[in-house]
């Protein structure tokens, strides 16, 4: 059965962006960058809500030619890997993308029994309507040294708890890395 996998960065507070949706302080330096550059090759599939691949849409595939190679690489891997969207509001998507647009849950499941390798889910909302349901596998927090005060947050409100065991810290320039498996 295939792993997934739901990482993001996090505010101190919990947030995955800001009030007005900004996302600017989660900047990757280069060591961080390459390690999700690292990471995402050994992602077998990738799970984006809508919000999500708009905003990667808008930036990967057109990565300039002169920007860091370490971003042209990303770009690179991000529209060659298969990715499946959730969206009710979308028509169509690119770049090796599979738009779905009824019961994610059932779809999730589905994706998870056809294989064994590892899948990421990106998008707070997505990632909020599979875990009631025990689908994430493991958490991964990049947790950034601010407090925003208030936007998205990573976890949803949940009928029962969540138990987790921590697996892993790893210490960045700018920020620190916990994993944590689900029990």
């Amino acid at each position: 059965m295939r792993k997934l996998i739901y990482g993001f960065g996090v505010s101190l507070d919990g947030y995955i962006n800001d009030r007005d949706g900004n996302i600017d302080w989660t900047d990757p330096d280069d060591e961080l960058h390459q390690f999700h550059n690292d990471r995402y090759r050994e992602i077998e599939i990738s799970l984006h809500g809508r919000r999500l691949y708009e905003l990667m849409a808008q930036y990967w595939p057109h990565v300039p030619e002169n920007a860091p190679r370490i971003e042209r690489e990303f770009g690179q891997l991000w529209t060659e890997k298969p990715k499946v969207v959730f969206s009710r509001t979308l028509a169509e998507v690119d770049w090796n993308s599979t738009l779905v647009s009824e019961n994610a849950v059932e779809e999730v499941r589905r994706l998870k029994t056809a294989g064994d390798g590892v899948m990421e889910v990106g998008g707070a909302n997505l990632a909020a309507s599979l875990m009631p349901h025990g689908l994430i596998d493991e958490y991964q927090l990049f947790l950034s040294p601010v407090v925003l005060g208030g936007g998205t947050p990573m976890f949803p409100l949940l009928d029962k708890r969540v138990t987790l065991r921590l697996a892993e810290t790893r210490h960045f320039n700018t920020v620190v890395m916990l994993r944590y498996l689900a029990d």
